[in-house]
């Protein structure tokens, strides 16, 4: 199974490209900078992972994408080769988007487009003494259970 899902921001606009011929097909072209889990000498690092959309989801892309959005993407890992111009042969992999959505709200994205750094989360509230949440005053829903 060849299934890949990535979360990460958009290290630059997306480069959108139409095919040739009687019925044009987008192709979107972008780099999602993916933190890694782990940091390296306390620093954050980040993998440049480079992605390909098609049709709709290239037009999508096209339309609503830019530099330093959030989003996740699922689709697969594809390898290919290439003779460049001096006849070296290059070895190429990039992620095929299948699927692809926004990872944060508008204002969220708005705040981090000079960059692909993630804005800090808001702390969640400390758990009482128990060890559970304390529930926010102004709920006006009934619990589901007593």
């Amino acid at each position: 199974m060849n299934k890949v899902i990535l979360m990460g921001r958009l290290t630059r606009d997306p480069e959108v490209r139409y095919s040739q011929g009687a019925t044009p097909l987008a192709i979107a072209r972008y780099t999602l900078a993916v933190d890694r889990r782990f940091r390296r000498d306390g620093e954050a690092t980040a993998d440049f992972i480079p992605c390909v959309a098609f049709g709709r989801q290239a037009e999508h892309a096209e339309k609503y994408y830019h530099q330093g959005l959030r989003v996740t993407i699922s689709g697969r890992i594809q390898t290919g080769s290439y003779t460049n111009k001096d006849g070296v042969k290059v070895y190429t992999t990039e992620v095929v988007v299948e699927e692809q959505e926004f990872a944060e709200s508008k204002a969220a994205s708005d705040a981090n487009a000079g960059g692909y750094q993630a804005a800090p989360a808001p702390a969640p509230s400390a758990p009482a003494g128990d060890g559970f949440m304390n529930i926010p005053d102004g709920i006006d829903e009934e619990l589901p259970f007593s």
